[in-house]
């Protein structure tokens, strides 16, 4: 039997027949086991503990938790009444809000449906009623989201950092450029879209508003300020911000907005526990997954086969961008990121693509993956949570695709964007 076929046809075949990715990669990695790799089964028990013994991994849990707060605690509101309160007095300045708010909140939260589900409760409603569009409104609010994927410090990140063996502080800072590209070109965008559209102004900010909603959102705030001050002060590692974001944004919660309470604690638990098992069964199922075909030797094929073919150096980005935004589309970024990692950072860095500046690819082709039609993970959220048909929304969301299409090869074929905060340290 090929090692095509196990690898590569046979997870595609479970994947059409609808089993959970975590499924897919045991039994494929059985079916190599047993058929091609003649190696015993222990490895699969050996390689799905190994793969959670590793202290770094910690930060995802926390993150996920952190994050549940902050969307059922009123640290999510504050945040985005604040962005609000800024932004006024240009046509189209609620829609620029939604692309701020989704940044802000994206780098709180670190989920992409968790920011689609927070910040869609909360601006959905003003977006129609201020003459947006349904379809538009849904779909900015469903492509925004997607942005915690990039923006540090998100869990996709942690994870390549954990599988590409690279430091985890530094592939956050090269995230921050990019990131804030994004936004911008889609604030750009939406700018453009409510002059031709003629949308209504809304209020223009005001110095008491701005000041009431700065001093009702500060601890809200100052969770951002935690995170990444300790992170970029050096004070604790991307694991220890986790645990310290939980603990501050409890405290901010329960103590000084009360909005939670011991019943709402328990059910943010619940609801974290359930995300976080979600995402950890995909790493042991990858972990065993990724040893196998590594060990299989498919990447040095794979990149001999390449050289072989001589392309020119763009030729290759393109085609494994391409790759990328076909697995986006029907591959949640955390099971795409511990699959294609060992598969194709041998690719690029033989290219001369440096390990860090592929991963802010890699984050930013799955990103958009999120809400490519058909099988974009944020379409079904946005589908489950507005109500609206299937057909609006992929309608709405292609001119996102193509507008961040262009932010992709911009940051693809431009490595400054990515690597010029890191200077001498990268």
């Amino acid at each position: 039997m090929s090692n095509a076929l196990v690898y590569f046809i046979l997870p595609t075949i479970l994947l059409i027949l609808g089993l959970p990715i975590f499924i897919v990669l045991i039994l494929t990695s059985t079916a190599a086991i047993l058929f091609i790799a003649h190696v015993p089964l222990q490895v699969i028990q050996t390689n799905m503990f190994g793969s959670l013994n590793n202290f770094p991994l910690l930060a995802v849990p926390f993150f996920v938790l952190a994050g549940e707060i902050m969307g059922r605690g009123g640290i999510a509101n504050r945040v985005v009444a604040w962005v609000v309160s800024i932004i006024g007095g240009v046509r189209g300045s609620l829609a620029v809000t939604t692309v701020a708010s989704s940044e802000l909140f994206g780098a709180m939260a670190h989920t992409s449906v968790g920011t689609v589900v927070a910040i869609g409760r909360l601006l959905f409603p003003s977006l129609t009623k201020q003459g947006y569009s349904e379809r538009f409104a849904v779909s900015l609010i469903t492509s925004s989201g997607a942005v915690a994927v990039i923006i540090p410090p998100s869990i996709s990140m942690i994870l390549y950092a954990l599988t590409a063996q690279v430091s985890a502080i530094k592939l956050f800072t090269a995230g921050i450029l990019p990131s804030l590209l994004i936004g911008f070109v889609d604030a750009v965008y939406v700018l453009l879209y409510a002059r031709i559209k003629a949308v209504p102004l809304s209020s223009r900010a005001r110095w008491k508003n701005i000041w009431a909603s700065t001093k009702d959102a500060s601890w809200a705030i100052g969770t951002i300020v935690v995170i990444f001050g300790g992170i970029y002060g050096g004070v604790f590692t991307p694991t220890e911000a986790a645990g310290v974001a939980v603990v501050y944004s409890l405290f901010v919660a329960m103590f000084v907005y009360r909005e939670i309470g011991l019943p709402e604690l328990w059910q943010v638990i619940v609801n974290s526990v359930h995300l976080i098992a979600q995402i950890l069964i995909i790493v042991t199922g990858a972990g065993v997954y990724s040893w196998l075909m590594t060990t299989s030797g498919i990447p040095q094929k794979l990149i001999a086969g390449i050289a072989a073919m001589q392309l020119p150096h763009w030729q290759t980005l393109l085609f494994v961008n391409a790759g990328l935004l076909a697995a986006g589309s029907f591959l949640e970024p955390p099971a795409a990121i511990l699959i294609l990692t060992p598969l194709l950072l041998p690719v690029v860095q033989a290219a001369g693509i440096s390990a860090l500046h592929f991963g802010i690819i890699m984050a930013v082709n799955l990103s958009i993956g999120l809400y490519v039609p058909p099988f974009g993970l944020n379409l079904f959220a946005a589908k489950a949570i507005f109500n609206v048909p299937m057909g609006t929304i992929y309608r709405g969301v292609l001119p996102f695709v193509v507008v961040n299409f262009i932010s992709l090869l911009i940051i693809t074929y431009v490595p400054a964007i990515s690597m010029v905060l890191l200077g001498a340290n990268r």
